[in-house]
């Protein structure tokens, strides 16, 4: 059965408009989620400037009254381990394939001093996001392949790096929240299985198939990009168990549809494929199933209307 189910919005977009087209909608969580990419570290400081504003308490409460559990989903390295360290340390930082030490997304998995500043940061994080849920989604990098290849780290995998740095940010986070679990975003290269690295039980799997092709059910045995994004799936929730499993897909992301610029493009639902895959994701026990629906917003509606989402919202509803 599906506990949780959702829809993830850009924080630019929280406000009465988003509120309204919530409120009646039979979803009980919605995701802040400050936008990703190269500049999700500042993102990520916009988001906690617009939590001191009347804005956001008003939809926060418009929320909580209709029983709308508010999480927060960010990449967030670029924040926790801040870039401009790498003057001064660089070693916190990966090393390239080429040797040589950059900033430029994730870090050094295998640095005992990053990984402790990751940590601290982590908490001062924590402190500041507060989901209803207990639920924290601090995600490593928006980038597809970022792995360290120094003498230390380049014997792990990309997932056994990440699932190092999700248990450095869990140590934070739970040091503020003891109820806190933290997602491993299961993601690009994080997809595969972790080889040596193994999650404990403050993780659970948020599984997000960025790469699928919408033209086909992501469990449709004969579509081959499909078929690549799923191959782990079944491994992944035996390593993770099902307890908090979250699929976050694409169904109404409107972002991606648009290639992550705006003005966003005219949008419709494909409901047949929302359904089966929704219909899949349950079977699997997965028990929070949601989507981006970022470009949705109040820009949208200046230049389509309001984006029909009333199928999607149905959808989730049909257990």
């Amino acid at each position: 059965m599906i506990k949780r189910r959702g829809i993830v919005i850009h924080a630019a977009d929280c406000g009465d408009y988003w509120a309204g087209r919530l409120e009646n909608s039979g979803l009980n969580v919605v995701g802040v989620h400050p936008a990703g990419g190269m500049d999700a570290h500042r993102s990520l400081e916009d988001c906690i400037r617009f939590l001191g504003t009347p804005e956001w308490r008003r939809l926060a409460a418009r929320m909580e009254k209709a029983g709308i559990a508010v999480e927060f989903e960010m990449h967030a390295l670029s924040w926790l381990l801040e870039r401009d360290r790498f003057e001064t340390n660089p070693d916190w930082f990966r090393m390239d394939d080429s040797g040589e030490r950059t900033p430029l997304f994730n870090c050094c998995a295998s640095n005992p001093e990053a990984l402790e500043h990751i940590r601290e940061r982590a908490a001062e994080l924590a402190r500041i996001f507060r989901p209803d849920t207990h639920h924290y989604h601090f995600w490593i990098d928006d980038v597809a392949s970022a792995g360290c290849a120094c003498p230390a780290c380049r014997s792990l995998s990309a997932s056994d790096q990440a699932m190092i740095l999700y248990r450095a940010i869990a140590d934070g986070v739970c040091s503020v929240d003891p109820a806190a679990r933290v997602s491993y975003l299961a993601y690009c290269e994080t997809l595969k299985l972790p080889e040596t690295v193994q999650p404990d039980d403050r993780l659970f799997l948020e599984f997000a198939p960025i790469a699928r092709d919408f033209e086909h059910s992501l469990f449709d045995p004969t579509c081959e990009k499909n078929a690549a994004q799923v191959s782990t799936l079944p491994a992944l929730l035996e390593l993770f168990g099902r307890r908090d499993a979250k699929a976050l897909d694409y169904w109404v992301d409107d972002s991606l549809f648009s290639g992550w610029q705006l003005p966003p493009k005219a949008f419709t639902l494909n409901a047949a494929i929302c359904r089966a895959d929704v219909a899949a994701y349950r079977a699997l026990g997965f028990e929070a199933v949601t989507s981006f629906g970022c470009f949705l917003g109040e820009n949208y509606r200046d230049l389509w209307g309001d984006a029909d989402l009333d199928p999607y919202f149905r959808i989730l509803r049909e257990d």
